[in-house]
């Protein structure tokens, strides 16, 4: 990382990774043209899951070269005076699995969902029965995470966080 000043440690970027409003996974088509699509994430233990449909480009591409990069981006703010922003994010490199075995798809369905409608779980059990056979969920297995982090203090000057090189 270039700049080691705004570079944050590993428990950051997993607690980036785990609130982040949307991940935008990155792979190669079987073309070799790159790809990268936003998903709903959640993070289960030291990996990284999503659901998408059974089939399509994702499926494809995952399936052909299952190395990925995930980016999440935390909180973000706009620092006008500084014409700059104020950012948290984290970047996984990881392998995706696809998950075959229900309970742990089932897991992972369950906390996607109690993370981004909470207010809705009463309805899980019956939508997760209905949609279970045609949908697929994936586990991306870390590989490497780092995080990065830019704020500012009361008085406008920037925070450094990580290592001054």
């Amino acid at each position: 990382m270039r700049r080691k000043d705004r570079e944050m440690d590993e428990d950051f970027a997993m607690q980036v990774a785990e609130k982040c409003s949307y991940g935008v996974l990155s792979m190669i088509l079987p073309d070799g043209r790159p790809y990268g699509v936003p998903l709903s994430v959640c993070r289960m233990g030291n990996s990284m899951y999503f659901h998408c449909a059974m089939s399509g480009q994702k499926t494809e591409a995952l399936g052909q070269n299952p190395q990925v990069s995930l980016t999440c981006v935390g909180t973000v703010k706009p620092y006008p005076s500084g014409f700059t922003m104020e950012y948290e994010s984290a970047v996984i490199t990881g392998t995706a699995v696809p998950v075959t075995e229900e309970t742990e798809k089932l897991a992972a369905l369950r906390t996607i969902c109690e993370k981004y409608c909470p207010e809705n779980m009463d309805a899980f059990e019956a939508s997760a029965a209905r949609s279970l056979p045609r949908t697929a969920v994936w586990r991306i297995e870390i590989v490497s995470i780092t995080g990065k982090r830019k704020k500012y203090d009361a008085e406008g000057k920037e925070m450094t966080f990580g290592r001054m090189e």
